[in-house]
């Protein structure tokens, strides 16, 4: 898939970097503390001036403004006294080092972090920014798959999403604005990870939680990725990118009076041409074929409201044909159609001084449309009996989805804050197989309440309940979750979590069974995070008790269980080696669950004890090129040859093994230029260009077995290498420091 997808990353990624700059001077530099520490979150601006910038995660900030002469630059972050300064503004611009002196009457950078990775441009205690992560060579255009480079996430080739710390893709939600994201990526095709729905650069602030998040979002037993979109655009832009196997064009547009924007993209993509020249594993009869078009509309309402609707719409078709496991003459056909409509809105308003009102509504619709068949070699269809009658069907599936959400949040002093929530889940499915319908309906709703509390000027807590209700099971949850954490004098932090976090089953077990229980795990975390003069340190240790997992043995029930535990490392470092960026994440997990047909307690086929990861990142400037390399490494994954010797016997463990072990390097990089300087608005253009798996390492992610466990086939990539190779243009505002400070 990266041949489609990395194109629409590079248009974003010079959508979001570039822009014209004209009479505009550049003030940039660094907020630190008198021990050098970058602080993130701070406010930039000039005294009486609508023009600032929100520090990263380094301390960094940089924005353009039409003031010249003496001005008075004024820096804020709680925790530190208010900073002012008069500096004088030329065309040449400046660069300021700002340092906070700190504040002991409030309580600092204490922040909440246990299982938490956030990256946002104004977050507390971030490691990664939304630039970091789409950075990440090979992330094919997902946020998710970017993620996986992170200390808790498995490697796993042949299946979106995130699997983490023990636990099935299905255990990790998306969250956009609040509101849950149905269907992240374009549908699922047999051994084939799938291309993100949307446009990855919608987002200002990214938070990868692996265990232990909020009260405030619910239905993830293992992981949440909670999504800040962005609000107002810098100025309007337009983009277009053309690549062999994908072409698209957009455009933002912001109104003269800076209080609103709308704007519109389309891309198409189709890898006919590129699996002809790039030979794949599996035979494509169609297709892959992706489309996308998105629009969105943002306003300020008021001195603090902001409004934001996004409304998104996907298509895709894929046929293919692979061999088949049970009989060397015959070959197994694939074919899929899939349309999916998405939308969400959001609003938030500051209610008086100490009030903030937060809503937020999501709308989803997807149809997918699938079929097996079994084909010989003149390509024609071949019906066939019991036991192998599951080899020629069709299915269909239509969801409806609308969530509603209201938070109100009070503030207090110190940094305290109690938010109070509620929001409803609706639900309709339609599953259709052969001549079969099942319908499913649930009406979830949930209310949680959630307090962050001041202890001492070293020390906060956050305490919190979930309490959810399912029309479809006739059943409640009392989810209790406190979180505590202290820092110490040299800035280190040691944080604390507890957490109870149910799931209802997946629909695949509840169209058969409606008498199912929630699945529930619960979270035990510690970790220990320093950051300082350009470098991130955590460490983190974990244990994950499983209760009520679904099982199919003799029946579909609740009775599975299981555990996970661990310990992760995590190191950046962006100031020892002048123009670089790396970072190393290491992984030990240890983990068993009875689940689905499993006999006795096993190792997931998803799992692995090690995993680690090396990126490293490095703009040049003199050149204008940006190259960036991502090594993984796994151990090997288990595999099972789980039967029924006879009929309505017990399944037993007939056969098992484990792959060879996982090396991947992705190599990703863009050249940019400008091919119309004389134009009154000129371009920002570049040549992007990537390979993943460059090396050609064999992988191999699991064995299917025969119906009688005979043979075995390996699970393999669709080809050893992928690649892609093209152009893209912007034309807008220059924002190619952001892009070098990646960097520094």
């Amino acid at each position: 898939m990266a041949a489609y997808i990395q194109p629409i990353i590079l248009l974003l990624c010079s959508t979001l970097l570039y822009s014209a700059a004209t009479a505009q001077v550049k003030v940039s530099g660094y907020v630190t503390n008198k021990q050098q520490a970058g602080i993130e979150g701070a406010g930039v601006s000039f005294k009486g001036a609508a023009t600032g910038a929100v520090t990263d995660s380094t301390g960094y900030f940089q924005f353009s403004t039409p003031l010249r002469g003496t001005q008075v630059l004024t820096a804020s972050s709680i925790g530190y006294k208010p900073y002012a300064q008069a500096v004088n503004l030329t065309d040449t611009g400046i660069t300021v080092h700002v340092i906070l002196a700190p504040d002991h009457k409030t309580l600092g950078e204490v922040v909440i972090s246990a299982g938490a990775f956030e990256a946002s441009d104004k977050a507390k205690g971030a490691s990664l920014t939304p630039m970091d992560a789409m950075t990440v060579a090979g992330n094919n255009g997902d946020i998710a798959n970017s993620l996986r480079s992170l200390p808790g996430a498995q490697q796993v080739g042949e299946r979106e999403g995130l699997f983490v710390r023990g636990g099935a893709g299905e255990e990790t939600k998306q969250f956009v604005d609040g509101t849950l994201l149905k269907n992240p990526n374009f549908a699922s095709v047999p051994g084939i990870i799938q291309p993100a729905r949307i446009n990855p650069f919608l987002f200002k602030g990214v938070l990868f939680s692996t265990g232990g998040y909020s009260a405030q979002y619910g239905q993830a037993m293992s992981s949440a990725l909670i999504l800040e979109s962005v609000d107002l655009p810098e100025s309007s832009s337009a983009s277009l990118h053309i690549f062999p196997s994908n072409s698209g064009a957009g455009f933002q547009r912001l109104a003269k009076n800076k209080k609103s924007s709308f704007g519109i993209s389309a891309d198409y993509g189709n890898l006919q041409l590129y699996n002809s020249v790039i030979k794949q594993r599996p035979h494509y009869f169609k297709g892959p074929e992706y489309g996308r078009a998105e629009g969105n509309y943002r306003v300020k309402t008021g001195k603090s409201g902001m409004l934001k609707l996004y409304v998104n719409s996907t298509f895709s078709n894929v046929g293919m044909r692979n061999p088949d496991v049970d009989t060397s003459s015959l070959q197994s056909a694939f074919t899929l159609h899939s349309r999916n409509v998405y939308a969400n809105i959001s609003y938030r308003q500051m209610l008086g001084a100490n009030w903030q009102l937060q809503a937020a509504g999501a709308y989803s619709y997807n149809r997918d449309s699938m079929s097996y068949q079994l084909q010989n070699a003149a390509h024609a269809n071949i019906k066939v009996d019991a036991p192998f009658a599951w080899k020629y069907r069709s299915w269909q599936t239509q969801t409806h989805f609308a969530q509603g959400r209201v938070v109100l949040t009070r503030l207090f002093a110190n940094n305290q804050a109690l938010h109070l929530g509620a929001e409803h889940f609706y639900t309709a499915n339609h599953y259709r197989s052969n001549d079969t319908l099942y319908p499913l309906t649930d009406q979830l709703s949930a209310a949680f309440a959630e307090g962050d509390i001041f202890i001492s000027d070293n020390m906060m807590a956050r305490a919190g309940v979930r309490v959810e209700r399912s029309s479809l099971l006739e059943k409640t949850t009392i989810a209790p979750r406190a979180s505590l954490a202290y820092r110490f004098a040299n800035g280190g932090q040691v944080n604390l979590a507890y957490g109870m976090f149910y799931q209802e089953p997946e629909n695949l077990y509840l169209y058969q069974q409606r008498a199912l229980d929630f699945s529930r795990a619960d979270h035990y975390i510690i970790n220990y995070t320093r950051k300082a003069n350009n470098r991130l340190l955590r460490v983190e240790a974990y244990y994950k008790k499983y209760h009520h997992l679904v099982k199919t043995y003799p029946v579909i029930n609740s009775s599975g269980n299981g555990d996970a535990k661990g310990i992760e490392l995590f190191w950046r470092d962006k100031r020892t080696f002048p123009n670089f960026d790396y970072w190393i994440s290491y992984t030990y997990l240890h983990t068993q669950r009875n689940y689905l047909a499993f006999p006795y307690a096993l190792q997931p086929t998803f799992a692995t004890p090690h995993t680690a990861s090396l990126v490293v990142k490095r703009y040049f400037h003199d050149i204008n090129l940006d190259v960036n390399v991502a090594y993984s490494f796994a151990t090997g994954r288990p595999y099972y040859d789980i039967r029924s010797p006879q009929e309505h016997m017990a399944p037993q463990l007939m056969n098992q093994g484990t792959t060879r072990a996982y090396h991947n390097v992705n190599l990703s990089g863009a050249y940019m230029f400008c091919m119309f300087p004389k134009w009154k608005h000129k371009d920002f253009s570049g040549i992007g260009f990537g390979v993943n798996n460059i090396l050609g390492t064999r992988q191999v992610f699991g064995y299917q077995y025969s119906y009688n466990g005979l043979n075995k086939m390996p699970v393999l990539p669709a080809a050893a290498r992928s690649y892609y190779i093209g152009l893209f243009m912007s034309f807008g505002i220059d924002r190619t420091e952001d892009f070098i400070n990646n960097n520094l």
